[in-house]
């Protein structure tokens, strides 16, 4: 039975980020995590990372950027926070061995991203999560003898004690299906979104919404969870992203007559207004009849030189040549909006702790509402490493303070009855996949880029009905080595969890601001829905809605022109 001062779930950029931070403060860690940690989806994220670290750029700029790309929903007071550690973070990085591309002067370069006053996103070609993932991974060998890491194993349970404190966690050893008890006097959160609700989705198939829905199913705050970013550039079908460094770069959005037509709708940033903005001016062109066939339109970077298009962009040239049969450098991309991003999460405060004693989270997988109603592009990797560093140094002061827990075994055959009730079922039901895609296809006809009333209560009505039909999916493979179908029959269950409270959060919130766009309710109305919506479960089994704050320190909303 494992014991650690801060057990950590998932061992993405916030995980690692968390251990390391947790491990330098003397802190025993444990990392769970059901893939190997480079394979985490956090080697997905492409374009860059924000910081103000140029001497004519300030923080206050960059948290006023965010600020107005939050449509004013994010809490100012966590937005400083990230905004001011943001260019310390960029030099320890590159200190670290993060090799950040050099301008022809040799200082660390940048590129302009959405929603952004200045170019500010500091980047490793398009590979950028891919190489900070790396470096922290071979950060952490130099604490291997404070930091264990269980590499494919799956967290069933989160465990609290009598008073409600979250103590620990029950894991599945994927390789032979035990279960063991890991005893922890804190434990983080750090396993990303619920991308996989959605189909299609950027996220990788691992993004299953696990964290969200252990937190909430142990009464932990979520907070908006209706605010659901979709991405403007992702390959039709299969929604693969195309980065938002090739805008950055220069590329045009072209409708089927080939106008480029954000100069309708953001005349004064264009392509590069914020991911909201864009999304809804590309699908109000496909709406409108102005796309292509395939219910799409066009990104040319062709507009951007061949020479920089390979240097910078080497990973946006490989997709398009073999997944859509495209030579970006040489004719444009056929691209459409797609689910990329959850802004809502487990509610947190500025250390990453929830509402569960004991319980942190950081990264996708929490709110601490720095993006609020829209995300910037690139501050997604600032917001795992800031917080994830906080969370890590809180975490282990925390436990310095703290006995630690024992949980007795009959925690752990209670988890043995109910995967054993998954292997065993009777095999009448729909399978695993099927429950899946309809849930996906599903979130992605109601509850994407334009929302109504109407479409939100079939969205539920659906998500109920599924949540009734996924108990009794088959599952085929009773075997406990590597037993993808039981992961699957619970992954189902986090995700409609997920969704439950994505539609139940749509539904409440009747104004349109940043990503929620209700066509019924076209205008953002401050003086009703300037607050948080945050959801928890109750007794009856249905989210439960209630409201907190919006933290204004400086900047009273005002119109939101691009």
């Amino acid at each position: 039975m494992p014991n650690q001062d801060v057990l950590i779930i998932g061992a993405g950029l916030a995980g690692q980020r968390a251990a390391l931070a947790a491990a330098q403060a003397g802190a025993t860690v444990g990392i769970i995590s059901k893939v190997h940690p480079v394979r985490s989806h956090s080697v997905a994220a492409a374009g860059g990372i924000n910081a103000a670290l140029n001497p004519e750029d300030t923080w206050e700029s960059h948290a006023f950027d965010t600020v107005k790309g939050s449509d004013y929903l994010g809490d100012q007071d966590a937005i400083e926070v990230m905004c001011r550690e943001a260019p310390g973070e960029i030099l320890w990085l590159e200190h670290a061995g993060v090799t950040f591309h050099r301008n022809e002067t040799g200082h660390l370069g940048t590129r302009a991203f959405g929603g952004a006053s200045a170019a500010r996103t500091y980047y490793v070609a398009d590979i950028t999560g891919h190489a900070i993932l790396h470096v922290l991974y071979e950060q952490l060998m130099k604490h291997s003898t404070q930091v264990d890491s269980y590499e494919e194993w799956f967290t069933t349970d989160l465990l609290q004690d009598d008073d409600g404190r979250c103590i620990g966690a029950i894991c599945r050893n994927l390789r032979d299906g035990h279960l063991e008890v890991f005893n922890a006097k804190a434990v983080i959160l750090a396993t990303g979104g619920c991308g996989q609700a959605y189909k299609p989705t950027t996220n990788g198939l691992i993004v299953t919404g696990d964290g969200i829905a252990q937190a909430y199913r142990i009464g932990a705050k979520l907070m908006d969870m209706e605010m659901v970013q979709y991405h403007p550039t992702t390959l039709a079908g299969n929604g693969l992203l195309i980065t938002e460094g090739a805008r950055g770069e220069g590329a045009w959005l072209l409708n089927a007559e080939g106008d480029r037509f954000m100069e309708r709708y953001a005349p004064n940033k264009l392509e590069l207004a914020s991911r909201d903005v864009v999304s809804r001016a590309e699908q109000t062109e496909i709406n409108e009849g102005h796309g292509f066939p395939d219910g799409t339109v066009a990104l040319d970077i062709t507009k951007v030189p061949r020479r920089r298009t390979l240097e910078a962009l080497r990973e946006i040239v490989n997709i398009g040549r073999d997944f859509a049969g495209v030579d970006i450098t040489r004719e444009p991309i056929h691209i459409r909006p797609g689910q990329h991003y959850i802004m809502g999460g487990v509610k947190t405060d500025v250390d990453g702790q929830t509402t569960i004693p004991g319980l942190y989270a950081a990264g996708e997988v929490a709110c601490v509402s720095v993006h609020g109603g829209n995300r910037l592009g690139a501050n997604s990797l600032l917001d795992t490493l800031i917080f994830g560093r906080r969370s890590g140094e809180h975490s282990a002061a925390r436990a310095i303070q703290t006995s630690m827990p024992a949980t007795p075994a009959t925690r752990v055959a209670d988890a043995e009855r109910y995967i054993a009730a998954i292997i065993n079922r009777d095999g009448g039901g729909r399978r695993v996949a099927a429950i899946k895609h309809e849930l996906g296809e599903t979130m992605n006809q109601y509850a994407a880029v334009f929302r109504d009333a109407e479409g939100l209560a079939t969205a539920h009505e659906i998500i109920r009905r599924l949540k009734e039909e996924a108990p009794r999916a088959t599952v085929d493979d009773r075997g406990s080595v590597f037993n993808q179908d039981v992961i699957g029959a619970i992954e189902l269950g986090y995700m409609l969890d997920c969704a439950e409270a994505i539609v139940i959060a749509a539904e409440e919130r009747k104004e349109s601001r940043g990503a929620q766009f209700r066509t019924d309710f076209p205008k953002r109305n401050d003086d009703v829905w300037l607050k948080h919506i945050d959801v928890t479960v109750n007794g009856a089994d249905v989210p439960e809605v209630s409201y907190s704050p919006v933290t204004i320190t400086k900047w009273e909303p005002q119109e939101r022109t691009y």
